[in-house]
């Protein structure tokens, strides 16, 4: 019998991991409501604590790789479920608002952002050469998986036993998975005497020393062209329309017209199947269309999608909000296959590094809609101005997508010596390669 590759294994753990640390992300959108009625405060602070989550999230993300290379990619992982485990677990003793904001906030914000793209583009980088590129689609959708298993479970748990048991369940779900990290995850197949999958050779130098010092100049030189930053705020943008606005304040929006949060829950988590579809059909498309129309179709018709929202919420999940959550489904992470394909094409080898930084302004863009957002609700008594809001920057972002074509492969940043190299000197190389064939010809 052949045996199973152990980069299979790892693949596996690491998705259990991600779905673990999902579990949190769940966690805001079905306490808001909860935690405003039993402790008074105003949905704008409890959302600031959500803001500084998805900062902490963004922000540590660009350096987890570095993290892992200088402490261990077992060692990281572990310590990031412990920080998602203390930060949900000590809200059951809670009883100030700073206290949410430390646990929610900071503690749960480096836990998770220690468990985002960074992780899988480590696990993927040192243990597959074949099937690198589906591993990585798999272990990115842990993400929506984790929110389809955790969405309707804390919902229910929430409403039958109270918020405490459900953030309990986040906090005990998290701290089952280190034993499974320290048993079966391995920070280099030469730890077990093997290849990775589908190479050649069992070295451990597969990830570069110094990765943060290549992160921050990759950041210096990427900032230096208008494509990072075209590129950068709509990503700001595509976060605020998602994770901000519609993850965080979907459930109470929808229990401000009278619809139950479990049902609320359900259709939030019926948004996360569709999106695995339609992330899927994204990379597929990205392969035959040009990034910058597909992203510039996704970001309009998101646009529209929100600008009609505020019109069909409901008491009951009616056909028309059916549609809405599959046609948002589709669309909520499609825009992240064509915003990496784009960050290769301007930026070369730095393509990885630059939308690491990319990615930090998705969250950045998340953390101030989830504040907003609240803020709105509090001062107006209703959601429909943030919706309005996020429709028309949606339709923005679609412009500035769509700008890139004005400015195509400008620069090509060497992630190794952070130095901007300009596309038009290469093309002033190639005539002079050419120049010395014609003298040695007429020779």
């Amino acid at each position: 019998m052949r045996r199973i590759h152990p980069a299979w294994t790892v693949a596996a753990v690491t998705f259990i991991a991600l779905i673990g640390a999902a579990g949190f992300r769940a966690t805001p959108s079905v306490l808001l409501q909860p935690l405003h009625d039993e402790f008074g405060w105003s949905l704008g602070t409890i959302s600031a604590a959500v803001s500084v989550n998805l900062l902490l999230y963004g922000l540590t993300a660009p350096f987890a790789a570095a993290l892992m290379d200088r402490f261990g990619i077992r060692r990281v992982a572990a310590a990031a479920l412990l920080l998602v485990s203390a930060g949900s677990g000590l809200t059951l003793w809670m009883s100030q608002s700073w206290q949410l904001m430390l646990c929610w906030g900071v503690l749960v914000g480096l836990g998770t952002g220690s468990l985002a793209l960074g992780f899988v583009a480590t696990i993927t980088g040192r243990w597959f050469v074949k099937h690198r590129g589906l591993v990585t689609g798999v272990l990115t959708a842990g993400g929506a998986t984790g929110n389809l298993i955790f969405l309707p479970v804390l919902s229910r748990i929430a409403g039958s036993d109270g918020w405490r048991t459900a953030a309990l369940t986040v906090s005990v779900a998290a701290l089952l998975v280190v034993p499974l990290i320290y048993w079966r995850l391995r920070d280099f197949p030469a730890d077990l005497g093997v290849t990775a999958y589908g190479g050649i050779g069992a070295s451990r130098i597969d990830q570069p020393r110094g990765a943060a010092r290549t992160a921050l100049r990759g950041l210096r030189d990427a900032a230096r062209t208008r494509a990072f930053w075209l590129l950068a705020g709509g990503f700001a943008i595509c976060g605020a329309t998602t994770n901000g606005l519609v993850g965080t304040h979907f459930i109470p929006a929808a229990h401000d017209h009278g619809m139950p949060q479990t049902t609320a829950a359900g259709l939030l988590a019926l948004v996360g199947v569709f999106d695995i579809v339609g992330t899927i059909a994204s990379g597929w498309l990205t392969d035959r269309v040009d990034s910058r129309i597909l992203l510039g179709g996704y970001y309009f018709l998101r646009g529209l999608s929100l600008l009609v929202l505020p019109s069909i919420l409901a008491a009951t999940a009616h056909p028309s909000m059916l549609v809405f959550i599959l046609f948002y489904g589709l669309d909520w992470v499609a825009t992240v296959p064509p915003t990496v394909t784009l960050c290769r094409e301007y930026f070369g080898a730095a393509g990885p590094i630059v939308f690491g930084w990319v990615f930090a302004s998705h969250q950045f863009g998340a953390a101030i809609a989830a504040t907003a957002a609240g803020l709105v609700r509090d001062q107006l008594g209703a959601y429909t101005m943030a919706w309005y809001g996020a429709g028309a920057l949606a339709i923005l972002a679609s412009v500035l997508s769509l700008m890139l074509f004005a400015g195509k492969k400008i620069k090509t940043i060497s992630p190794d010596l952070g130095l901007a190299v300009k596309t038009k000197a290469v093309k002033t190389k190639a005539v002079k390669t050419k120049a010395v064939k014609t003298k040695a010809v007429r020779a």
